[in-house]
């Protein structure tokens, strides 16, 4: 099976210390974020876990030997995202030239077929119009070159959560989106990586983008070199082809603070979750209580052991 941890949060950058105690205990808790008293309870034996799914914006905290070390049973998919955003969108996230580096070393642990990176989401304003993308997009795709084959991109979606906590954000213009896609596809094949949208419909397909999902069994079995028989499930969202069950973590809880966030609520309910958390706990915040019910995630391995050649 898959286990994903960035859906909600950002595990690797803030969290590094719990995964790794959860990894050590052998299972995580988790609660329905629409039904807090139903508790997940997933195994994280590498017997049935056969992947593990990350998303980060800055994964050194995972790039030490321990945490190497502890991930090296596992299948992983990494999807970094480096953005040419400043603290006025990104107020907690490091430089973009220190996460290249990450991304960089990263790839060298566990390989560029394991590896994604994700510029996204595309805003346009003042500060980052049109063009300063096109050049950040190139320079960011050349120091990537030959350390992943793919990048996904996404636009700004306005989510209620999106409009309340950055009221200035517009839509991107199709003309723009437009624009945008056809050069971003270009710019990737000259870096040899494929460039795919993440639920953005199929506008962009004839423009050179692939538009069949980012986190898909493909991604999967790539990163594997190995086909996996996994259940049929439906999508998660609309326009979404990827397989994104099975998250471990919570929303509200992301210190990145990064004013596109559709995770957060607001900064006032991270720091109460962030005085919440206690590394021991089998809970990314707080711990169990009497009126919990339990119930143990069905879980097995779907590798088939038929051999898949990288992409």
């Amino acid at each position: 099976m898959i286990i994903q941890t960035g859906m909600r949060t950002d595990i690797p950058a803030f969290y590094s210390k719990w995964f790794l105690n959860r990894l050590r205990e052998g299972y995580v808790l988790v609660r329905n974020p629409y039904n807090p008293v139903s508790v997940t309870r997933y195994r994280l034996s590498p017997d049935v876990v056969d992947l593990i799914g990350f998303c980060s914006k800055n994964p050194a905290p995972m790039l030490t030997n321990e945490a190497v070390a502890a991930l090296h049973p596992y299948g992983q998919y990494w999807f970094v995202t480096i953005t040419p955003y400043g603290p006025d969108i990104e107020p907690n996230v490091p430089p973009k030239e220190e996460v290249i580096h990450y991304f960089r070393t990263l790839s060298g642990i566990v390989g560029a077929d394991a590896i994604g990176w994700r510029y996204d989401p595309i805003l346009l304003n003042e500060e980052y119009p049109l063009q300063r993308h096109l050049e950040d997009f190139a320079m960011m795709a050349e120091a990537l070159s030959g350390f992943t084959h793919t990048c996904v991109i996404s636009f700004i979606d306005l989510y209620q959560k999106v409009r309340r906590n950055f009221p200035q954000a517009q839509a991107v213009s199709t003309v723009d989106r437009l624009t945008i896609g056809r050069a971003f596809a270009g710019i990737g094949r000259r870096c040899g990586m494929t460039v795919k949208a993440c639920a953005e419909g199929n506008d962009l397909a004839p423009l050179g983008i692939d538009c069949r999902g980012c986190m898909t069994m493909e991604t999967y079995e790539s990163a594997l070199h190995c086909s996996l028989s996994a259940p049929s499930r439906p999508s998660s969202r609309a326009q979404c082809a990827c397989f994104l069950n099975s998250d471990i973590g919570q929303y509200d809880t992301c210190p990145h603070l990064c004013r596109y966030c559709y995770a957060n609520t607001d900064e006032a309910a991270v720091r109460r979750n962030l005085q919440r958390h206690d590394p021991d706990s089998p809970f990314l915040t707080g711990h169990p209580r009497p009126e919990d019910q339990l119930h143990e995630a069905r879980q097995e391995s779907w590798r088939d052991g038929q051999l898949r050649l990288p992409l």
